[in-house]
């Protein structure tokens, strides 16, 4: 069989059985053989950062790689945002990136780049093919790479002459590595810390933010923090007093502020996202020492399960309760989530500036999965959401997105419309990017101008959601109030496939 063949039985025999694509030229013998191979489902993206971040989503729900295909080293660079991403929400996925074919490269043809060089930056393991007769043994690889705790991305390029050369059977899956055992010396150093009766906490990230780590973190009896960029959290009444690291640094220094130990369980020390004039940008307080129980290649939720019992875990908040009708706000609409979100749900985070009032009363809802922002980089929450569904088709996906982030990736509409994909998205249209407001202030950048407003006002002329998501095929309606929204949000949660609410905030 040819290269392109052989690379799909291999990614099949190693658990790889989704690939999103937006290929080229190059990759036309892979595209030819997904007929030979169809237990390979090829989903279509319209840009290559949809393919990276609903590459993403995928990982972060089942914990197992999808594929990408891209088209050479351009199609690289438009996904490489995602990426970013995915690579600091530690997920794995094996990017599999189509080059010229080797005789041609000498030529410098327009499309011709580093593509290696691109794929550095995002990329845990990077390997170009250099024999077709090695296509399957480093399709292997790349798999085994892409699951080496704690998740990375693998990138594989190959030169298409490989792919449609001669390149023999496909290779069998690899042992995957497991997670590495926490160090005893750690987990009884954190166990006398809790003994010792001084002011301590957990700081939970990567596999430990999971419910079996949280309900292991509560047995303790210390106050839980979330890394608040983990890739996935389980968040709703259940998990409400594990309270996610605020976003701006004062909110996030007050939760900290007393704690003489901060144990960190796959988790780094916490640091404010952006650097500001006068601030230090580490969160604990100076004299709180910070300690490492599980590294993030390591069984945090082992570790937190070796220490002792505190004092019971605190009860389940009380029930949220529908606000009145009026003007549509982060806050109302946060409570009408709260109160109607089906247990369960999926939601993907891009919300920006109304993050912190919408996320605050989430902590009042069913049981559900937050995927947060992690890498920072705009653009990664609607492909996020189509990942997600593609990876639970029994559980219903909330896109909770901001306009002006949702403009970098609104072709993921399209591929939830292709597929069908049960995503509600709700786009939080302020009509502005609206946390530039706050982020001038805070750096120090004085009165915004005229001239310096006309680069944060997105509303000249207003982006139309409900006319852009019917352009990409979802069907979509409008809400001003919050008796609209509810009436609305009802309805798109007994609505199977994509729907699209604008929120027009007041």
């Amino acid at each position: 069989m040819n290269g392109a063949e052989s690379l799909l039985r291999t990614l099949l025999a190693g658990g790889v059985d989704l690939c999103f694509m937006n290929p080229g030229t190059s990759e036309m013998q892979f595209v030819s053989a997904l007929d030979r191979v169809p237990a390979m489902r090829g989903v279509l993206c319209l840009h290559e950062s949809v393919c990276a971040g609903a590459a993403d989503g995928y990982a972060r729900i089942t914990g197992r790689p999808a594929a990408t295909l891209l088209h050479l080293g351009p199609g690289l660079a438009n996904a490489l945002s995602n990426f970013h991403n995915a690579r600091k929400a530690r997920s794995p996925i094996v990017n599999i990136v189509g080059e010229h074919s080797t005789l041609h490269l000498r030529y410098d043809a327009p499309l011709t780049a580093d593509v290696e060089a691109f794929a550095r930056p995002v990329s845990g393991w990077v390997h170009t093919l250099d024999s077709p007769a090695r296509m399957g043994a480093a399709a292997a690889e790349a798999i085994v790479a892409a699951r080496r705790p704690p998740g990375q991305v693998a990138s594989l390029i190959v030169p298409a002459d490989h792919s449609w050369s001669d390149a023999g059977e496909p290779a069998p899956a690899l042992p995957v590595p497991a997670r590495n055992a926490p160090a005893a010396a750690r987990i009884a150093a954190a166990s006398r810390i809790i003994a010792s009766g001084q002011p301590a906490a957990l700081l939970l990230g990567g596999s430990a933010a999971s419910e079996a780590g949280l309900a292991a973190a509560a047995r303790t009896g210390l106050p839980v923090f979330l890394n608040r960029y983990s890739a996935l959290v389980p968040r709703g009444r259940p998990w409400a007093s594990a309270r996610r690291v605020a976003y701006f640094p004062e909110p996030a220094e007050a939760m900290l502020a007393g704690l003489k130990h901060l144990i960190a369980v796959e988790a780094e020390a916490p640091v404010s996202f952006f650097g500001y004039p006068g601030r230090r940008s580490t969160l604990a307080p100076e004299d709180c020492a910070v300690h490492l129980l599980a590294a993030q290649d390591e069984d945090g939720i082992a570790a937190l399960q070796a220490l002792p019992a505190g004092h019971a875990p605190p009860k389940e908040p009380a029930l949220p309760v529908l606000p009145p009708d009026g003007p549509l706000t982060p806050e109302s609409i946060g409570a009408v989530l709260a109160c109607l979100l089906p247990e369960g749900a999926i939601v993907s985070d891009e919300m920006v500036s109304c993050g912190e009032a919408v996320n605050t009363a989430l902590n009042l809802a069913a049981p559900h999965l937050l995927l947060p922002v992690t890498g920072g980089s705009i653009g990664q929450g609607l492909p996020v959401a189509a990942g997600a569904a593609l990876a639970a088709p029994g559980r219903k996906v909330v896109a909770l997105e901001a306009d002006g982030s949702a403009m970098y990736s609104l072709q993921a509409l399209w591929t939830m419309a292709r597929e069908k994909l049960d995503v509600v998205t709700v786009i939080f249209a302020n009509r502005r990017y609206r946390i530039l407001d706050v982020e001038m202030r805070r750096t120090g950048a004085a009165i915004i101008g005229p001239r310096a407003d006309q680069m944060i006002d997105i509303s000249r002329p207003e982006l139309d959601w409900v006319r852009l998501a019917a352009g990409l095929g979802v069907e979509a309606s409008r809400a001003a109030t919050t008796a609209q929204f509810e009436d609305q949000f009802r309805r798109a949660l007994s609505h199977p496939g994509p729907l699209l609410i604008e929120a027009v905030l007041a």
